[in-house]
């Protein structure tokens, strides 16, 4: 399926209307009319709304809801008495969606045959990502069964689409997020036994070509897509999507951003804006060129040290779990990036790893938690991993667990903002290196704060504030969403290590 496909026939995300209503305003979050389902054929509803227009009366919101199905408040409202840990194990409940089988030809979800968990708030669908750290709580606390579901659809949206979207969103095939589905599969390996891998080894493999789509091409230009050649050949990977259009479900927003640019390039923008979401770090530093303002945003310019540490596990997964030739292929993949890696992402002189400015040549100034990705994954030496321990402890260790970025710029990825996705990796990573103590220590804060956030408020949430306990986690394009799939997921999975 090309990405562009379908989304043309859907009125709530392409035309005249879609662009009436995401530039009115009339729904406070952009994503609303998006996940809104027309009522009846949309040929006639365009009509009735080019006829609409003509009378001196219209009224935009009413013709909207008269035509629409509007998704019901934001879902997340839910409270339940009890403990923490009570409250996490409803939500799987709560947040749990039964497999797509009669859902409207109108809508914009792409259908799943499998149950699903949704992460809660605004997000109501399947996301990328975040369906790796809900999957580990969920093994956790014995919900091995709804971790195979999880596999299953995204193998089937493999197999749909070529690579599994942000989303399970017609609009959202344009793009990935971090590819975290070797991950899945090796979670649900541990548990079910290593005759499940070769079920979803075509699925892996299709995601890793999709990702170095283009890597063997020749010619002047060095980039295509995701793929970047650098000098002597040397082929690494950035974030990208193929739509150089406004984010449908932020289209006010980006159309905004780009008029107040300057610029006549609002295409490069847009790639910019659609490649950070792909990141899953929308927004954060680490996409801006001066490190402060949106209007210095450079996304496809940066090769992310996060990104290529996740397709080296990858690529060591598919050579370990492959047989013959295409086994050997890989593993070959697996050393050549690692062999390259510290050239672009390790600074000797800070001790740290950095994201690199493939256009200027040289690795960015930001401090961000993209370094505990090579300790993740097993990229790191000895060395390395006990210098960025160190940085973990002295730099980014707040009251509440690690900070996302050491830069205060009001986007939601960094300063003072910590995720449990990054938790989980920071201890994951620092235990595979026998850094034990300051595993701990930083889960031991972060479960506090989640407690703490919860005893006052009832609700787990999408992000929190580390660094001042009394306040609530900020940035971003909407507001602080509760519910919250992987924040539930880490949380579980923190306890079974430390109890």
């Amino acid at each position: 399926m090309k990405p562009t496909e379908k989304i043309d026939q859907f009125i709530q995300i392409s035309g005249t209307l879609f662009e009436a209503v995401q530039m009115s305003g009339i729904f406070p979050d952009s994503k609303t009319f998006v996940d809104s389902v027309p009522k009846t054929d949309p040929d006639d509803i365009l009509k009735a709304y080019e006829k609409g227009k003509e009378s001196g009366s219209f009224d935009l919101e009413s013709f909207v809801r008269e035509h629409f199905r509007i998704p019901d408040g934001e879902a997340g409202e839910y409270h339940s008495s009890g403990s923490m840990e009570e409250h996490i194990e409803q939500l799987w409940t709560y947040l749990s969606r039964e497999p797509d089988e009669e859902i409207s030809k109108y809508s914009t979800l792409i259908p799943l045959p499998h149950p699903y968990i949704v992460p809660g708030g605004r997000f109501r669908e399947i996301y990328y990502w975040d369906t790796y750290f809900t999957a580990e709580g969920l093994a956790a606390s014995g919900h091995v069964d709804i971790v195979e579901n999880l596999v299953l659809n995204f193998n089937h949206l493999v197999r749909k689409i070529g690579h599994v979207p942000n989303g399970n969103r017609y609009y959202y095939q344009g793009r990935s997020q971090p590819p975290f589905l070797v991950m899945l599969v090796d979670l649900l390996r541990r548990y079910r036994g290593e005759y499940i891998v070769k079920d979803f080894l075509p699925a892996l493999k299709q995601e890793h070509a999709f990702w170095m789509d283009g890597s063997d091409r020749s010619g002047p230009d060095k980039d295509y897509r995701r793929v970047v050649q650098l000098e002597d050949g040397v082929v690494l990977n950035r974030y990208w999507d193929d739509r150089p259009l406004p984010r449908e479900e932020s289209w006010r927003e980006d159309v905004d951003l780009a008029e107040s640019m300057d610029t006549e390039n609002t295409r490069e923008v847009y790639l910019h804006i659609r490649a950070a979401a792909e990141s899953g770090w929308d927004f954060t530093s680490r996409w801006l060129q001066d490190q402060r303002s949106m209007g210095t945003i450079h996304t496809t310019d940066i090769i992310p040290a996060d990104l290529n540490a996740l397709l080296y596990a990858l690529e060591k997964k598919l050579g370990e779990w492959s047989s013959g030739s295409d086994g050997k292929a890989f593993t070959r993949a697996a050393e050549t990036r690692k062999s390259i890696y510290d050239r672009y992402f390790w600074n000797g002189r800070e001790g740290f790893y950095f994201d690199y400015d493939w256009k200027q040549e040289e690795q960015t100034p930001v401090w961000s938690l993209a370094a505990v990705y090579p300790l993740f994954v097993g990229l790191a030496s000895k060395e390395q991993a006990k210098s960025v321990a160190g940085h973990l402890e002295n730099k980014f260790l707040e009251e509440g667990g690690l900070v996302s970025s050491l830069h205060e710029t009001g986007q939601q990825w960094d300063h003072p903002n910590g995720w449990a996705p990054l938790q989980w990796m920071a201890v994951s990573g620092l235990r595979d290196y026998g850094h034990d103590s300051l595993a701990e220590e930083i889960a031991r804060r972060w479960l506090k704060l989640n407690r703490a956030v919860y005893d006052r408020t009832g609700k787990m949430m999408e992000k929190y504030n580390v660094t001042d306990l009394s306040l609530e986690g900020g940035g971003g394009e909407y507001p602080l969403q509760d519910g919250f799939g992987w924040t539930n997921g880490v949380a579980v999975a923190l306890q079974d290590l430390y109890g």
